[in-house]
Order: structure tokens, then sequence, then C-alpha cells
């Protein structure tokens, strides 16, 4: 299994979390495994149906199972490819987890939000720094991942997009509304009091580096409950929220799915089938917060801005 582990992760070229999830994963089908004294390179289809079966009796997800599937069904092809003969076929191939009933995703409405997104601090660098990063979630609909990612040069202030990195290293271009660039802008003018010298992170944290995935989630559930809202709030959440809001008033799921950049839309596509202009033609007209004129057009941070502290 190390060698499995360290192939995704120098050869495959994913990240760490990932790595992590298929380490997860096969533990769970190690430990069945272990429990009825059975090994993996001498594994049967039905025993692998065994093991989907402890699962679902024992309450794991649709989508858990699958995720589990797909790491197991993942390793057997690299068994199948590297073990020279050890094993003759991938014993998870054809076996699916029951199918579950699809949740739809939970979601703020407009006036939570802006109730969300007001009332800033704007003497404290971390509120300011935290107001930017909401609002480029909810502006942009943003994975944690990719805000965690951007550095400061991701965002092109005359065009008013931002460049990012998402899943299988893809990248995408998506529109900023007025109120995101603003937001920002404010906070690129405090980063030099938290900044580390030579950091290009957008966002930093209190010690200067690029700031956690942690603490962004920490910080946003914080500020949901002082800003009095019960369910609990999560960075997903506010990417759920966008899609919802800018879907419902635009009614085009195309350039709903090129901004979310989901998996089975290429990037390619963005040039091809649905040109940028389109997509942001479409954001301008739908988004809640991008319909203010922009007061950072042009805007192009200066070297102060993005200076570090010794």
């Amino acid at each position: 299994m190390a060698s499995f582990l360290s192939h995704l992760e120098n050869e495959r070229r994913l990240s760490s979390n990932s790595v992590a999830g298929y380490r997860r994963d096969l533990a769970h089908f190690q430990h069945f495994l272990e429990a009825r004294d059975e090994l993996f390179l001498q594994l049967k289809q039905h025993q692998l149906r065994d093991f989907v079966a402890s699962r679902h009796r024992k309450g794991a997800a649709s989508k858990s199972i699958q995720r589990n599937l797909s790491a197991i069904r993942t390793f057997y092809n690299f068994i199948l490819r590297e073990g020279e003969g050890v094993i003759s076929a991938n014993p998870a191939k054809g076996v699916t987890a029951p199918k579950g009933v699809r949740k739809l995703p939970s979601t703020l409405d407009v006036d939570q939000m802006a109730g969300l997104l007001t009332g800033v601090d704007s003497d404290d660098p971390l509120a300011v720094r935290d107001h930017a990063m909401f609002e480029l979630i909810y502006s942009s609909g943003l994975r944690l991942s990719e805000l965690v990612q951007a550095d400061c040069d991701a965002i092109r202030w005359d065009e008013a997009h931002i460049s990012v990195v998402g899943k299988g290293e893809k990248e995408r271009i998506v529109p900023v509304g007025a109120k995101a660039l603003e937001a920002v802008r404010q906070w690129l003018l405090l980063r030099p009091q938290l900044v580390a010298v030579g950091e290009d992170a957008l966002f930093v944290g209190q010690r200067g580096g690029r700031v956690a995935a942690r603490t962004i989630q920490q910080r946003l559930s914080k500020l949901a409950k002082e800003k009095g809202i019960s369910q609990r709030v999560y960075p997903h959440l506010l990417r759920h929220s966008f899609a919802s809001h800018l879907l419902e008033s635009s009614g085009n799921l195309r350039a709903v799915q090129e901004m979310l950049g989901h998996e089975n839309v290429s990037t390619t596509q963005i040039y091809t089938h649905l040109d940028f202009q389109h997509l942001a033609e479409v954001y301008d007209r739908a988004h809640p917060r991008a319909k203010q004129k922009s007061k950072v057009k042009g805007f192009v941070p200066t070297e102060a801005d993005n200076s570090g502290r010794e």
C-alpha cells in the first residue's frame, strides 16, 4: 500500500488531502479484511460485496461507500499495472454502492448572505481579511482549497476576474463582483501588517504565512453565530449559495457549471463552448453583489500593499 500512496503523491501529483483520503478509505477495507483473516491479493468479488454490505449496515452513506470503492478500484488497478501478474483481474470492477437519496445542498438566502457580509470592523486586519475571503467565495463560487491557494497575482483588476486552480490541477477563470473586489482591495491595504517577507499568498494568517483552511472554517462559523445565523455555516455553504442564487437569477445552468468548475466540464470548454465574455455578462446580470459599479476599476496593488514585515 505504501508504494501505491507514493505513486498517488509523486506521480499523479495528488494533494496531501487527497492522498490522506485514499489512505483512510483503504484502511477501512484493510480492517474489514483483517477481521476476517482475508488478504488483499486473494480477494474475490463476493468478499468485496460483503464489505459494501457491512459498511451499509453500519450506516455509511452511499457517497462514502462509493468513495471507498473508488479508492479500492484504483488500488487494484495499480497492482494490475505494477504487480507483474500478482493478480489477474480487478475484483472491484462492477461492484457498486447502494443508491442513496441525494440531498439538495443547504444554502443561505440572499438576505442572510447580505447580513453575513456587512458590518466589518475596518480597523481589525483579521476582520478585513475575513470579509474579503467570504466575499470572494460567495462572489465567485470558489472552493475552500482554491481560496487558500490563491496568490496575489491571481486577481486581474482591470478584467475583474480571478484565476484559480481547482480539482485535478485544472485552471479556470471566474468573474469577481464589485463588492468582492473592493473587499479584497481593503484587505491588501492592511496585508503588510501581517504578511511575512516573500509570502505570495493572497490571504495570510497571524504568523504571516498562507492562511490555513481550518482557520477560515473556524472564523466563518464564529462570524455566522455573531450574526445570529442559527444553521451551521461553512465555506462550501457559501459556494452552494453562490450557485443557487446565480442559477435562480439567470436560469443559465451551463454558465453556473463553468463558474463552479465542476469535474464534468473540461478546462478548455471555457474557451471553446462558453467564452469568458459570456460568463462575465451572465454574472453581471445575475449575481446579487455584482450590480453596483466597482470603485476599483483599474486598481493595481502597489509594491507597498504587497510588502512583507521583517
